[in-house]
């Protein structure tokens, strides 16, 4: 079984969504699915057609998460010690190519969140990033082409919930 890394940040969103799942939008299904059973013939039901197939994307949605979170290997970054980047760091770079500075940091794939900075460990900037030390240089393919970043800063520390963090 394949582990998945992750934040106790992104380990505790998965769990939030899973309760979210299995106990409000679940039940409320339900209640949807008996409410369109009372208005006849299900052959031609709009609404009773619609909650079965929100019910099957609501159990596809929660196997999807308990996997995950089983298959869930959760580090946190507060306690690595490291002068190199690897999972969990906050690298700040410098994009040579543009001459503006960026700051990613490096987080699992169910955590990822461009908006947020957050990039997700198997993307190409961060396979490009990991193992590198600050002053280095590092070559990123994009869709774009190569960009050439310059690592600035390294650090590590726990990742602290912002807004905008539930909007998926």
């Amino acid at each position: 079984m394949e582990r998945i890394p992750m934040t106790p940040l992104g380990h505790e969103k998965l769990q939030r969504e899973l309760y979210q799942l299995k106990n409000v939008e679940r039940f409320q299904n339900i209640a949807d699915i008996e409410e369109a059973l009372g208005h006849g013939d299900l052959s031609e039901n709009a609404e009773y057609q619609y909650a079965k197939e929100r019910q099957g994307m609501i159990a596809a949605q929660i196997k999807h998460l308990e996997d995950q979170i089983a298959r869930a290997e959760v580090i946190n970054p507060a306690t690595i010690t490291s002068e190199k980047v690897v999972f969990g760091a906050t690298v700040k770079v410098l994009d040579l190519d543009e001459d503006k500075e960026l700051t990613y940091t490096i987080v699992g794939s169910p955590e990822a969140d461009s908006q947020l900075g957050r990039i997700s460990v198997f993307s190409p900037i961060a396979r490009a990033l990991i193992g590198k030390y600050e002053e280095e240089e590092v070559e990123v393919p994009t869709p774009r082409g190569r960009r050439t970043l310059e690592i600035l800063e390294i650090r590590y520390e726990a990742l602290e919930a912002v807004e905008g963090d539930d909007a998926k």
